[in-house]
């Protein structure tokens, strides 16, 4: 794995504070950047991006694309479309994934990939890599910790830490 360039904690305690996280890491995102999700099953990668897409501005609902792969939501502000993947299913690292012409996609959009460890990073030397862990506990099974690594020039410079 790539050492990040830049990187931040954030402890997350609810379904809606995790697609709050989304909707304030939105404002950091710009037109070519890929981000991409870790986390188990059921951890809040679709959460995330649901408020990732409601800070852009993008219509449509934003939901697992489990069954589609990918999903483009166009924005209604002006600003970059969001294309959201699940790479759950694909096995076969990029050249699975250039079939679905990511790479057309990446200059003009914010490309959020969920399971995509393995298979994108060739996509690009610049991402944002959000790893979403359960937190173990007896009382609260919603709390998560989220650490964003920024890797590449393109998040050096960025506050993750602000988020």
């Amino acid at each position: 794995m790539d050492t990040p360039h830049n990187q931040a904690t954030v402890e997350v305690d609810s379904p809606e504070r995790m697609q709050e996280l989304g909707r304030r890491l939105a404002k950091l995102l710009r037109p070519g950047d890929l981000v991409m999700l870790t986390g188990e099953l059921g951890a809040g990668k679709t959460t995330l991006t649901r408020g990732l897409g409601e800070g852009l501005g993008v219509r449509g609902a934003v939901t697992s694309p489990t069954f589609v792969i990918a999903r483009v939501h166009p924005s209604l502000v002006g600003g970059p479309a969001l294309v959201h993947v699940d790479a759950y299913r694909l096995g076969g690292g990029l050249d699975e994934m250039e079939d679905l012409d990511l790479d057309v996609s990446l200059p003009d959009s914010v490309v959020v990939v969920e399971w995509g460890d393995g298979k994108v990073e060739e996509l690009t030397d610049d991402r944002l890599h959000v790893l979403i862990h359960r937190v173990v506990g007896d009382t609260d099974d919603d709390r998560r910790t989220v650490v964003l690594n920024g890797i590449g020039g393109r998040w050096a410079g960025e506050e993750l830490a602000l988020v």
